[in-house]
């Protein structure tokens, strides 16, 4: 995987690089996010080649034969009512009615692994025949997944798979953003806010969570190797389980480090409320936030032109729709493919209302059309 994506990022370097506008540009971010609206960067788990959810479908046929399964199913998450969890969840269970899949079970792991461990015991006694989940820890919840797999039941993944598992072996598939390709354009919009000079900082996830490594992996090689002008001054790491409080210490501890700092990355939209949270503190309301996600109050930021710059978003609702139609698959016996993923979705203010649209698949909230200025 690293050496493809390394091969993929000197590909980027190569096309973008004739194209500078500015001295300050090793690349020009506009061209580059351009150019990367149809690309998935990421690989798989287990290094496999992503599938477009374009190509996951049922025929009328195939459909009629899952309704006839009357099948049950679960959703374990790792923490819910975050709007990424809230749209995945409206997302599965509109396409399960679809159908005919009746969802039993909802659980919220809160971000650990011993909870969500004691909920896919749980959700067992209800005897599902599918479970579409994300794994709070690839480790320490691979037993028990192993478990729910050798009684039978149709595993998904969303982003994150247990350590260990293969694909058509222990689940049917998993389903991601890209991931990757979320940092690469969470970077390119980073050098678009800074005019391609600047000091900043970066809150990232300090755990063993597949796709939030990929972002920081993304965001931290596009940086490095495309903007000389641009300087990672600091690092935070944040655990969780109250990843806004987290943070928001992280990013205190870099702008009190680095008093002078220009902007700070932040690995999904909740951590980048901690960031903002901290900047007000510190009395930084000139700070500059790019981040991963799009959330209702990082956008609200974002429509009042209040820290957020830019953010690379993931299509959680579709991931969902994809998600929901793979696990029908498994139900028929149709052949599925190990890995799907969904292209970044780079979002600046000015495509702010129609992205939300596009990510939801329902209009801006009345908070967000109202903060517009």
């Amino acid at each position: 995987m690293k050496k493809r994506i390394l091969m993929a990022g000197c590909a980027s370097i190569a096309l973008f690089g004739a194209l500078a506008v500015t001295p300050a540009y090793a690349v020009d971010p506009d061209a580059a996010l351009a150019a990367m609206k149809t690309q998935v960067f990421s690989a798989g788990p287990n290094g496999e080649k992503a599938a477009p959810a374009s190509s996951v479908s049922l025929t009328a046929d195939e459909l009629a034969q899952v309704k006839a399964k009357h099948a049950k199913a679960a959703l374990v998450f790792h923490y819910s009512g975050n709007d990424w969890s809230n749209a995945q969840e409206a997302a599965l269970k509109a396409q399960f009615a679809v159908e005919g899949i009746e969802v039993i079970a909802t659980t919220d792991a809160g971000f650990k692994p011993e909870k969500q461990v004691a909920d896919l015991e749980t959700v067992m006694a209800k005897k599902p025949d599918i479970i579409v989940s994300i794994p709070v820890d690839a480790v320490a919840t691979a037993a028990a997944y192993k478990a729910v797999a050798d009684q039978g039941v149709k595993l998904v993944f969303m982003d994150n798979v247990p350590k260990g598992f293969t694909a058509g072996k222990e689940y049917v598939s998993s389903v991601s953003a890209d991931n990757y390709g979320n940092g690469i354009a969470a970077a390119h919009l980073m050098a678009k806010a800074l005019g391609g000079k600047g000091d900043i900082g970066l809150v990232f996830h300090a755990a063993d969570f597949f796709v939030t490594k990929q972002r920081y992996d993304g965001f931290k090689k596009t940086i490095t190797e495309n903007y000389p002008d641009i300087k990672i001054l600091g690092e935070q790491g944040i655990g969780g389980p109250d990843f806004s409080g987290d943070a928001e210490k992280a990013a205190g501890a870099l702008l009190t480090a680095h008093p002078k700092l220009n902007a700070i990355w932040a690995v999904w939209d909740v951590p980048a409320e901690g960031v903002m949270s901290a900047a007000r503190a510190a009395g930084r309301d000139d700070l500059i936030v790019v981040n991963e996600d799009l959330g209702e109050n990082v956008a609200i930021a974002m429509a009042k032109g209040e820290f957020i710059k830019g953010l690379a978003s993931q299509r959680p609702y579709d991931q969902g729709t994809t998600e929901a139609i793979l696990a029908a698959y498994a139900l028929i016996g149709k052949p599925a493919p190990a890995y799907v993923a969904l292209p970044a979705a780079p979002i600046t203010k000015e495509t702010l209302l129609a992205s939300w649209q596009e990510i939801y698949h329902q209009p801006p909230t009345d908070k967000i059309k109202k903060s517009m200025k």
